[in-house]
C-alpha cells in the first residue's frame, strides 16, 4: 500500500496504511495507553528564542550550529486547554529545523489559520520526538523540542532530510485542539436492505450482512448525519473505517484495530469508496456497498477476489481543502 502523508508531517509522521489503495493489507498492533515521559527544559531548548502569539507562524532564531545530546522540551506559552494525553488525537501546528544549519526541514503547516495537522499521541504511530513534544500539556500551549535526529526520528528512514543520527533538529509545536475519533452527527434510519450495524463503546462498528445476493450497482446509505464541511475529491480526509466481505463476513481492515484513524486525498481509493465520501458532510458515517466494478476488478486484492463484494462502514472525522 501507499503511504499518505500530509503536507508538514510528510517528513515527520509514520503513517497508517488504507485499506482502500492499491496493494495489501497492512498488519499494525493496537497500542497500549501511552505514560507521559514529560521530558523537562535544558539549555539547548532554552537557547531556541521564538516569538509571535500562539497560533501564528513563530520567528524562530537557532544559535547554530546547534549542539545536543539529549532530547529536551521547552514550553514557550503555555496554555488553558484541556490536557493532551496518551492516544488522544489532536491538531497541531508545526515548524520543524535542522539545528545545525537553522533551515526549515520542511514548510511549516497549520500557522495562521491553515488546516491543523493530524497526530495521535502514540509513538507506534507517529514519530516520538512529535509525542514528546505535545504529551501532557494543556491544549493552546506552545513548545520547543530539541532533540538528535535519531531521538527525534526513531527508526524512520530521513535520508531525504540529509541529517545524520546525532546532528541536531527542533521542532516548534502549536497544540491547537483535540479532534474527534468517531462521527458525531446525528443517527438516522439506515435504507432498508442494508447490512445491520452495532457501534461499540468506542463507535467500532459491529455489520452484520444479510443473507441474500450483494447489490451489482455501488449502495450509499448515512447512518449519521454531520453538519461539517462537504468533502471534495480533492479533499485530504481523515476517516474511520470497516471494511469487510459480504460472502463471509471476513474483516480484512479497519483502522479500529490498528489504534488510529487514516487519512488520504478523497480521490485517491478505490472508485465505490471515493463515492462513498465526495458530497457527505464531516461528521457523518457513511455505509457502502462496493462491488467488484467499483472495487479492485476481476484481480481482487489479497484475501479480496475478482468476484467479492466489499462493505465499508466509514466515520469522516476530517476533511482539508
Amino acid at each position: 500500500m501507499r503511504k499518505s502523508l500530509s503536507i508538514v508531517t510528510a517528513a515527520l509522521v509514520v503513517a497508517g496504511l488504507a485499506a482502500c489503495s492499491s496493494g495489501a493489507p497492512s498488519e499494525s498492533a493496537t497500542p497500549a495507553a501511552n505514560a507521559c515521559q514529560n521530558i523537562q527544559a535544558g539549555d539547548t531548548s532554552k537557547s531556541i528564542k521564538v516569538e509571535g502569539k500562539f497560533g501564528a507562524t513563530p520567528k524562530v532564531t537557532i544559535p547554530t550550529p546547534l549542539k545536543t545530546t539529549d532530547i529536551e522540551r521547552s514550553v514557550v506559552i503555555k496554555g488553558d486547554g484541556a490536557e493532551v494525553k496518551g492516544g488522544d488525537s489532536i491538531g497541531i501546528a508545526l515548524a520543524a529545523y535542522n539545528g545545525t544549519t537553522g533551515k526549515e526541514l520542511t514548510p511549516a503547516a497549520g500557522f495562521d489559520g491553515q488546516p491543523s495537522q493530524s497526530i495521535k499521541v502514540d509513538d507506534k504511530a507517529f514519530v516520538p520526538g512529535l509525542v514528546r513534544a505535545v504529551e501532557c500539556l494543556p491544549l493552546k500551549s506552545r513548545v520547543v523540542l530539541t532533540a538528535t535526529t535519531k531521538q527525534a526520528f526513531g527508526d524512520v528512514d530521513v535520508s531525504s532530510l540529509k541529517l545524520k543520527a546525532t546532528d541536531p533538529v527542533v521542532f516548534i509545536a502549536d497544540l491547537l485542539d483535540k479532534e474527534p475519533t468517531r462521527a458525531n452527527g446525528k443517527s438516522v434510519t439506515p435504507p432498508a436492505g442494508f447490512p445491520t450495524v452495532k457501534l461499540g463503546k468506542d463507535g467500532a462498528p459491529t455489520v452484520t450482512i444479510p443473507k441474500t445476493d450483494p447489490p451489482t450497482e455501488t449502495k450509499i446509505g448515512v447512518l449519521k448525519q454531520g453538519d461539517g464541511a462537504v468533502v471534495k475529491a480533492t479533499d485530504t480526509v481523515t476517516i474511520q473505517y470497516s471494511g469487510l466481505l459480504w460472502r463471509n463476513s471476513q474483516v480484512f481492515d479497519s483502522t479500529w484495530t490498528k489504534g488510529q484513524p487514516y487519512t488520504s486525498v478523497a480521490s485517491q481509493f478505490v472508485p465505490g469508496f471515493t463515492k462513498a465520501l465526495v458530497g457527505q458532510k464531516v461528521g457523518s458515517q457513511v455505509i457502502v456497498i462496493i462491488p467488484p466494478a467499483d472495487g479492485y476488478g476481476a484481480q481482487g486484492n489479497g484475501d479480496i477476489k475478482g468476484t467479492d463484494t466489499m462493505v465499508f462502514v466509514v466515520d469522516i472525522l476530517k476533511a482539508v481543502s
